[in-house]
């Protein structure tokens, strides 16, 4: 970070303001570094000598170069006293380019429309009443977009303007969010129409031609509908999910999980629905710890990686459950349980496999949101265990799961 001052006067407006377009610009193209006397160190902690002058955040402890937006500050002429490094990597400007020269100058911001953003929010000789400007988008020269707001700090209420702080971020991440956003609503609409135009056609047919169906052909109608009404709520239930682990707000209710059994019912449901007893080997390890966990959530990784075995592989479905230990987050050594499931089949691509646990990825073109490891891997990471995907032995895909003990407290004490 690099701060730098000017004390010379600009113009003053009638109010005692200094005005952007009053204040005369510096050093031929109007970038000069600040004068030579008043260079310092980069990080030397410096008071305020006047009223333009701002002390450096520093002096809380705190490099403005350690900020994660940029930061630049503008003193009472309207000259830029601070320019750190995340401005200078968003701006593409070197901090002594910008440092002594006016804030219009170094920051030639336009509005989407191409109008100059200092001339139409004019901080220094505005309404006194204001105190900034809320976050927006704005163009640096060359159409590049930032994301900018300013906070007009005055010596009191209604006075003068006594230094200009202005924040910028780049739209790289607010974009991801947006694209994400839109694939997000556009998977939704598109999985909720088929069973919606499912369950309308089958009750609009049932309710007008009731009488001509046979008691076959009505129940086959009701149970298409009833897997139907079955596919929206779990595509809602996934929905919520992703709200949830977004937000941080995803809830483990923890109570003693016995996780060989949940294997167990898990397969004997797949046999069930048609899957050969024989598809399936599972592997229990000896001497298993206790397992605090929430077992709804079990359930629900479990049935994530063993339907997407039975779907997207081939061949055996072996599933391994071992005793294991992990690095918690204070860098101690606890037991845990380790869970891997394994197919056969062709496996997941090497250049995919960083992919693999975010949102819309899809293995194959065989049905799905491609937002079940997704959840998978938040609810895994919720329990404060660790997910990992490779190739199995057979050359399948292999997922690996561990999860702590995670016993409560007062068990461990």
């Amino acid at each position: 970070m690099t701060v730098g001052t000017n004390s010379s006067p600009g113009a003053v407006t009638a109010s005692g303001t200094p005005s952007l377009a009053a204040v005369p610009p510096q050093g031929g193209a109007g970038r000069a570094a600040p004068p030579a006397a008043e260079a310092r160190e980069p990080h030397e902690t410096r008071e305020p000598s006047g009223p333009g002058e701002v002390p450096e955040s520093t002096a809380l402890g705190i490099d403005p170069d350690d900020l994660p937006d940029g930061l630049v500050v503008a003193d009472h002429t309207g000259r830029v006293i601070c320019f750190n490094s995340a401005a200078a990597r968003i701006t593409a400007l070197a901090p002594g380019e910008a440092l002594g020269v006016r804030i219009d100058r170094a920051l030639p911001l336009e509005d989407l429309d191409g109008r100059r953003w200092w001339a139409l929010t004019d901080p220094y000789g505005g309404l006194a009443t204001r105190r900034g400007q809320p976050e927006r988008n704005l163009l640096l020269p060359g159409g590049r977009e930032v994301l900018v707001s300013a906070r007009y700090v005055r010596t009191h209420p209604t006075g003068p303007l006594r230094s200009l702080v202005v924040t910028l971020r780049g739209t790289e991440a607010r974009r991801r969010t947006e694209r994400s956003h839109a694939e997000l609503i556009a998977t939704v609409a598109h999985e909720l129409r088929s069973p919606l135009t499912s369950v309308k056609g089958f009750t609009a047919t049932l309710l007008a031609k009731w009488e001509r169906f046979t008691d076959d052909q009505k129940r086959l109608m009701l149970e298409t509908v009833d897997a139907d009404a079955n596919r929206v709520t779990r595509l809602i239930a996934e929905l919520l999910d992703i709200s949830r682990i977004d937000s941080g707000r995803l809830e483990v209710r923890r109570q003693p999980v016995d996780i060989a059994t949940a294997v167990g019912r898990h397969v004997q449901a797949l046999t069930a629905n048609g899957q050969a007893p024989d598809r399936f080997l599972v592997r229990v390890g000896c001497a298993l710890p206790d397992l605090w966990a929430d077992p709804d959530k079990i359930d629900q990784i479990l049935g994530n990686l063993l339907e997407n075995a039975v779907r997207h592989g081939e061949g055996t479905v072996t599933i391994d459950v071992s005793p294991t230990s992990l690095t918690n987050a204070a860098g101690k050594t606890e037991k845990g349980t380790a869970v891997t499931v394994t197919d056969e089949g062709p496996g997941i691509p090497e250049e995919s496999m960083g992919r693999v646990f975010t949102r819309f990825w899809r293995g194959s073109k065989r049905g799905g949101t491609g937002l079940g490891l997704y959840i998978v891997k938040g609810i895994v990471e919720a329990h404060g265990g660790t997910i990992t995907v490779g190739r199995g032995p057979g050359g399948g895909a292999e997922f690996r799961f561990i999860l702590p003990v995670g016993a409560p407290a007062y068990l461990t004490q």
